[in-house]
């Protein structure tokens, strides 16, 4: 099961005052952190649903599947993941030699939360001719108990390149599944999962959008409902959606996924405007709690204490890794 080094953790909180330090304020923090990640030799990996000032200092920004591809080719010491646990989990698992840290161990994930492990070992021993694939957002538990990880952008892929009567298992997001059943013509199985980011978008408020831009293109992730993709102009990952939006010759975009994205869309296309899709509730967005954790701050004390690492049990990393590889030998094959 998952360790996460909480002694050494615990002693360097005695020892460093880790989690209460005070940051002088006139520390210039992206000159600060530039420095300890070459003094290091340390890479920072960021998601597209980070704060802009951390996708700033990222050596390295994009989606699960980029993000596993990186850290897998890694030459740096140390990986700092800016993003949320389970993603810092997988490159742990490709680079079981390397330290991984993460600067809040409360960046959960809702999709990951949404499959416990002994829940899904007994789901999956009901089922036992269906091959199971396991969406990357997910613990790495659930990945030990998968025969391959996929990510947005290579689902259908994956899926696709199997024997059309091969039983498969998708899990934990029954939107992803759900999408990629209708574009297959799959019939998968489905854990009841999901991301509470893409399961509170408003149709309502969709709808009075097109209404208000009648022009704009709507683009959207596969983990939305299916009542906002049967709205979607495109419907794909967050690479996806950003290279769409840098190709397409449309000037207004609705875009449906969480707004962090926004950031890389407006420095590459400064004269087109994104709209984000706003949630079913008062909120101006729909910000990721956990991937908000994160912070300039935060990600300097890791970066100078090294802390907090995330361990894995070995027999975990070794039972973790073979889903992943097979799914990146997969997506190499493919082109992807």
């Amino acid at each position: 099961m998952t360790d996460i080094n909480i002694s050494n953790i615990t002693s360097s909180i005695a020892e460093f005052g880790f989690y209460n330090t005070t940051i002088d304020p006139t520390l210039d923090l992206f000159d600060s952190i530039e420095k300890l990640k070459k003094e290091k030799n340390a890479v920072i990996l960021a998601h597209y649903y980070q704060d802009p000032d951390i996708q700033d200092i990222a050596d390295y920004i994009g989606d699960s599947l980029g993000l596993s591809q990186q850290a897998k080719s890694t030459e740096a010491d140390i990986i700092l993941f800016a993003g949320v646990h389970f993603m810092a989990e997988t490159a742990k698992i490709l680079n079981p030699a390397k330290k991984v840290i993460l600067p809040d161990l409360k960046a959960g994930c809702s999709l990951s939360d949404s499959a416990p492990p002994h829940l899904f070992k007994l789901f999956k021993e009901k089922h036992p001719d269906h091959l199971v694939i396991t969406y990357i957002n997910c613990s790495a538990e659930i990945k030990a108990l998968s025969d391959i990880i996929c990510t947005s952008s290579n689902a259908r892929q994956i899926v696709e390149s199997l024997p059309n009567d091969q039983k498969i298992i998708f899990a934990p997001d029954k939107n992803l599944g759900a999408y990629i059943n209708k574009v297959t013509g799959r019939d998968m199985l489905l854990w009841n999962g999901s991301c509470m980011v893409h399961e509170i978008f408003s149709l309502e408020k969709l709808v009075k959008l097109k209404i208000k831009y009648p022009d704009a293109k709507v683009l959207a992730h596969p983990e939305c409902q299916d009542d906002i993709l049967q709205h979607a102009d495109y419907i794909g990952s967050t690479t996806g959606i950003l290279n769409y939006a840098n190709k397409d010759n449309t000037t207004t975009f609705i875009v449906g996924t969480e707004p962090g994205i926004l950031h890389q869309m407006q420095k590459q296309n400064p004269l087109k405007t994104f709209i984000p899709l706003p949630p079913n509730n008062n909120c101006a967005c729909n910000n990721c709690p956990y991937m908000k954790l994160n912070t300039l701050e935060k990600i300097y004390l890791c970066l100078k204490y090294e802390l907090p690492e995330i361990i894995l049990n070995e027999d975990l990393i070794t039972a973790a890794r073979k889903p992943i590889e097979r799914m990146l030998s997969i997506s190499k094959n493919l082109g992807l």
